[in-house]
Parts: C-alpha cells; sequence; structure tokens
C-alpha cells in the first residue's frame, strides 16, 4: 500500500458548534465547550500524523456581531481553555489576529501568556485565529511594509511574496490542506494569502463531531489530489 502523503500546513474552519448543540436542545454556548475539548484532542492526533503547521478559525472579527452572551461566553473561554493547549508536547502556539479592542484585556493577555510559554518549542505549530480576518491581515502588512519603504529599510523593487510572508501576523509556509465543517462551502475570510493553492475540503460534519476518523477519511481525500500549482495536467 502507497504511503499516505501528509500536508505539511493544514488548516481548520471550526464550524457548526452552536448548530450542534441546538440539535441536541443544548444552548450554542454548551457547543463551543464541547467544540473546544474537541480542539485539543484533535490537534494532538493531527500533529501525531505528521502534520507540522495547524491553523484553526477560532474567531472572527465579524464574529462580535453575535449576541453579546455568546461571544462573552467564547471570550470567557478562551482565557480559562487557552493555557489548556499547553499539554501538546513540543508545540509552539502562535495566535493570528487583531490584539485590540473588541478582543478583552483578559485574552490578549491569556494569549501573550500561551504565546511566551511555548516560543522555544519547535516540532510543530499550532496558529490560533482569534479576532481574525483574511482581508484585514493582508491591509495589516501592507502598512508595515509601507511604512518600512518610507523610513527606507526597504526598496520597493524588494518587494516580493517571500518578503511580504514576513509581515503578516505570523511567517507560516503556505496551507496545503482547509477544511471546513459542518458543510458550509464558503472561506469567510479565513487566511486568503496562505491558501493560494490550498486543497478544499468540505464534509458535512459538526466541529464537535469531527474526530479522529474523520480527519483520516480528510486524508484519504487530499491523497486523491492531483496539485498542480498552475502547471498543466500531465
Amino acid at each position: 500500500m502507497e504511503e499516505l502523503k501528509i500536508p505539511n500546513h493544514v488548516g481548520i474552519i471550526l464550524d457548526g458548534n452552536g448548530r450542534w448543540a441546538k440539535e441536541r436542545g443544548k444552548k450554542r454556548s454548551y457547543g463551543h465547550l464541547q467544540g473546544f475539548n474537541n480542539l485539543k484532542k484533535l490537534s494532538k492526533y493531527i500533529f501525531k500524523k505528521g502534520v507540522k503547521v495547524l491553523s484553526l478559525y477560532c474567531f472572527s472579527t465579524e464574529n462580535f456581531k453575535r449576541d453579546q452572551e455568546e461571544v462573552d461566553y467564547l471570550m470567557n473561554l478562551f482565557v480559562s481553555k487557552f493555557k489548556d493547549l499547553l499539554t501538546l508536547k513540543d508545540v509552539k502556539i502562535v495566535f493570528s489576529g487583531i490584539r485590540k479592542y473588541p478582543l478583552p484585556e483578559n485574552v490578549i493577555k491569556a494569549i501573550e501568556e500561551v504565546e511566551e510559554a511555548t516560543k522555544n518549542n519547535n516540532k510543530h505549530i499550532l496558529n490560533l485565529c482569534v479576532n481574525y480576518g483574511g482581508q484585514s491581515e493582508i491591509v495589516d502588512a501592507t502598512k508595515k511594509i509601507s511604512k518600512e519603504v518610507q523610513e527606507g529599510n526597504i526598496k520597493i523593487e524588494d518587494i516580493n511574496i517571500e518578503l511580504f510572508n514576513k509581515y503578516l501576523y505570523q511567517d507560516l509556509p503556505p496551507m496545503d490542506f482547509l477544511i471546513r465543517t459542518s458543510g458550509e462551502l464558503r472561506i469567510s475570510n479565513f487566511m486568503l494569502w496562505q491558501i493560494s493553492y490550498s486543497e478544499f475540503y468540505f464534509p458535512n460534519t459538526y466541529f464537535p463531531d469531527f474526530d479522529e476518523k474523520s480527519f483520516d477519511e480528510a486524508l484519504l481525500v487530499y491523497n486523491k489530489r492531483d496539485r498542480r500549482f498552475g502547471n498543466a495536467q500531465k
């Protein structure tokens, strides 16, 4: 049997927590709690499979428009649960997103503490996207580069794809495989720069039920794809 190709960088849009809970007669917050519990277990398994970088879409900038009770619950969940991820072995945890209001100060503090505690880990990277938007990331990178040009640190002719990547929230490799759970067929402003040549997979499974077996099924789908990066089909 041919050995499976393992994507280097996997992204998951964690979708369906609220609907999962509603179908069970529970509040949406219960679905978010179960989703976070699954996040930790699934991340460990994904890294064990050989994935080096895992990016998870936890909370978008647009999610602040949701019901305030749900937003407050999620913010408190982040503060209480982020540190649970420190038990992931040899994993450097980084965060992508805008670190200012409306993101609460205690969430920003929790983010900084987790990043500091894992900064020397170098086997895997867990990139958590919180208060994140792909368009904002590209705009913010452009502003940083423009300032560098104005200050004479960068020449216009030196700007290329590799340099631009270094000014994003995190300097990560391109994403190979993007999974969005729950069956929704949208990207929802997630890592627009990094997914340029990603393979997409949209399982109908809600995220709390997207387990190790589900990820193995996703890998089988990925291995059937012919990644040509713009080259003609052979």
